[in-house]
């Protein structure tokens, strides 16, 4: 094993769960939350996730269309809360369907090369 490979493998988790996190934003915003709420929940399922990486996330996503966010103000402090959109609905189902499929394969690629 080469010397970086540790990194070599960070980087690659990296990569694979930058891929996964907006179809996990997604599939956690059929109703409202706001990005602290979404960041608990997500973390209680096993997808912990940076305020850092989560709050671009939602901008970049509502740029895009897929999200709505509105303002609220309910037992405490003003905060932006977030859905998906009717193309985000559509975009996640896609992905969803899209997603499954790859997991089957690459369960497949993996058991075969048991």
């Amino acid at each position: 094993m080469q010397k970086n490979s540790p990194d070599v493998a960070f980087r690659l988790e990296q990569e694979l769960r930058r891929g996964v996190l907006m179809l996990a934003v997604l599939s956690q915003l059929r109703k409202d939350q706001y990005g602290y709420s979404l960041r608990q929940l997500l973390d209680a399922k096993g997808m912990a996730i940076e305020e850092g990486t989560l709050y671009p996330l939602l901008r970049r996503m509502e740029e895009q269309g897929l999200l709505h966010s509105e303002w609220k103000i309910e037992d405490g402090p003003p905060r932006r809360y977030y859905r998906r959109s009717r193309d985000g609905e559509k975009i996640y189902r896609g992905l969803a369907t899209q997603w499954r499929g790859l997991v089957a394969t690459v369960e497949g690629l993996m058991e075969e090369s048991k």
